[in-house]
């Protein structure tokens, strides 16, 4: 499946038909009186943002309460072995990253779950590019990818980034930029990216990879500058942003999706009652508005446009993940 920008996936065949199914399912169930989507990552950033605006959507017709849970810790992995074993009747739904789903499986020896055999695929629930900013720690004269490779090389004291978390596609995006460029960027990891923020706008790190939507938040304060963006063109949330590519950066152009997930072995009827109540939240005017203060783009597909998407990306994700070099104590 390819994830086209600035519309929701289409399906059809057994996809149009689960999509139906789902709609009656969801019309006639009755509402969970307290549903739950939960998210590995800190309150204010990009996942966070996704969930409420989504859960806002799903009262009172799917729960008539709908919460949502941050449980922080381990790069989002605390998040998704508590799902996997909750109940998987569809109160609790998931909301992750790809790189927890794709990524994760190739840096971590004994990761706590498998995702195609704890998890049962929901949707995908929008895509964004990353941004590489710097704060007050990097001159100002430095303007551009390049000559922030320059002055980090430089300065190896100061030669450092911040990301969401170890072993995420931010993470990865810093990495790859110093090892294409020959420079040691030393690399720390926090509970979500704006964590990070805090830390880039207090001169306590140099620089920040993260989703683009965390990063242009911060731009009134004068204090941060993005220097790149990684998508294959231009974000629209950042449209005077060149892309790394642009710059002369190869082989790291790269955008994200999010998605929601069940635990496993929920039954096809769960699956199309919870999948038909997701795309219609992010289908909504103010969702997809909502979202795009963010730097997100909404969009939804079927579980099998999902299952095929997170085979897909890991993958892709294997030989870069061995380029780097980068291993992670499960």
């Amino acid at each position: 499946m390819t994830i086209t920008r600035r519309h929701l996936l289409q399906t059809t065949g057994a996809s149009a038909l689960l999509a139906s199914l789902g709609q009656q399912a969801f019309a006639q169930a009755q509402p969970f009186e307290t549903a739950r989507l939960i998210t590995g990552f800190a309150a204010g950033g990009t996942s966070d943002t996704l969930c409420r605006r989504v859960a806002s959507r799903l009262q009172p017709d799917y729960g008539k309460a709908v919460v949502v849970e941050n449980r922080t810790g381990a790069g989002g992995q605390i998040a998704v072995t508590y799902v996997k074993g909750q109940p998987a009747d569809g109160a609790t739904i998931l909301q992750t990253p790809t790189s927890i789903l794709t990524i994760y499986p190739h840096i971590y020896k004994k990761l706590p779950y498998d995702p195609l055999v704890d998890l049962t695929p929901l949707t995908v629930a929008c895509q964004f590019d990353f941004g590489f900013a710097v704060g007050p720690a990097v001159p100002a004269s430095v303007k551009s990818v390049p000559e922030y490779l320059a002055w980090a090389k430089a300065h190896p004291e100061g030669a450092n980034y911040g990301s969401p978390a170890a072993g995420s596609t931010p993470h990865f995006i810093g990495a790859l930029l110093g090892k294409n460029a020959g420079v040691d960027l030393k690399h720390a990891a926090y509970r979500g990216t704006q964590p990070a923020m805090l830390d880039l706008l207090g001169g306590n790190v140099a620089a920040v990879s993260g989703p683009i939507g965390d990063i242009t938040q911060h731009l009134a304060s004068g204090k941060v500058r993005i220097l790149g963006v990684s998508g294959a063109k231009r974000s629209r949330f950042a449209p005077d942003v060149p892309t790394f590519e642009e710059q002369g950066v190869k082989n790291v152009t790269h955008s994200e999706w999010f998605a929601f997930l069940l635990p496993a072995k929920a039954s096809p009827e769960v699956v199309a009652r919870a999948n038909a109540a997701m795309k219609t939240a992010l289908a909504q005017k103010d969702v997809i508005d909502g979202l795009a203060t963010f730097g997100l783009e909404a969009m939804s597909s079927s579980p099998a446009e999902l299952t095929e998407l997170i085979k897909k990306d890991t993958a892709k994700w294997a030989p870069i993940v061995k380029q780097i070099g980068f291993t992670a104590e499960g």
